[in-house]
């Protein structure tokens, strides 16, 4: 396979990230509506993450936070956001960026991305994962969601399963 100069991978990633930013920028703007709410997996030790020490402690290297009733301060900004949700009864402000989500994932409406951490750029990835509307919503005791992982490349998925982009690449 030729080498990749332009970037692509890094250049879905960046876009598809946007489609979070946006999707926050809805909610920052209007609340969230109907069954929408978000999954947000981040990694804790990236850089421009600040969360308190005692979450960085219980999440040493990745945390999904959950915004759907009680989030508040919610502000989104180019490059990350941030918010203030509670932990063991007290507020904790988070600021997020962008670029340490791993994953997003809106049970409402069955629709999940997963992105590969900047440490990962040097590895052959399968590329960003879109959750398909038959994969089952998670529980609601759940603390976090379930990662979807891709079919290996070259095989056939069934239905409803996640599919590696590079199924479908002539080689």
């Amino acid at each position: 396979m030729a080498k990749d100069f332009i970037g692509y991978q890094a250049l879905t990633d960046s876009a598809l990230r946007g489609v979070v930013r946006d999707a926050l920028r809805r909610i920052e703007k209007s609340g969230l509506i109907g069954a929408h709410h978000f999954y947000l997996t981040f990694k804790t030790h990236a850089e421009g993450v600040d969360i308190p020490d005692f979450l960085k402690e219980q999440y040493p290297d990745e945390m999904t936070i959950i915004i759907q009733h009680q989030y508040w301060a919610l502000k989104v900004k180019d490059d990350y956001f941030e918010v203030t949700l509670t932990f063991k009864k007290l507020p904790a402000p988070l600021h997020i960026p962008f670029s340490a989500l791993t994953a997003f994932f809106d049970p409402g409406v069955q629709f999940g991305l997963q992105f590969r951490s900047d440490t990962e750029t040097q590895k052959p990835a399968p590329g960003p994962v879109v959750v398909p509307p038959s994969q089952p919503e998670p529980s609601a005791e759940a603390p976090e969601p379930v990662a979807a992982k891709p079919a290996p490349v070259g095989e056939k998925a069934g239905p409803g399963e996640v599919v590696s982009l590079d199924s479908f690449r002539k080689k």
